[in-house]
């Protein structure tokens, strides 16, 4: 999996506005919480896809981007958390050991 390091605040203007060509998901990881290593990696473990950009959010390191995450797309932070962005809006959220790349691809790919 090729993750794209979510570091700045201009990216989340960058996603939603790719996310009306492209599913953009973001990953919002604890580097402190088995739970998040655990869905960090049956996430990397599974077939991602095709066609949706990954980001991978450190919120140890970007709390602050994390809850702008939380903010913009109205989504109540959670961690470890997928948000699953399209035509600007988050439309798919999910935590903990409900993270599943098979929902992923399922709403990724939804009408």
């Amino acid at each position: 999996m090729d993750w794209i390091s979510l570091t700045t605040e201009d990216q989340l203007t960058t996603i939603k506005e790719k996310s009306f060509s492209v599913p953009q998901l973001i990953f919002k990881h604890s580097t402190r919480c088995s739970i998040s290593s655990m869905a960090k990696s049956r996430l990397e473990r599974a077939d991602t896809p095709a066609g949706v950009d990954f980001y991978y959010l450190d919120l140890i390191a970007h709390r602050a981007l994390s809850q702008q995450v939380a903010a913009i797309f109205e989504v109540p932070h959670e961690s470890p958390q997928v948000l699953l962005i399209k035509n600007g809006k988050c439309v798919f959220d999910e935590s903990h050991y409900a993270i599943s790349m098979d929902d992923i691809a399922e709403s990724a790919h939804a009408a």
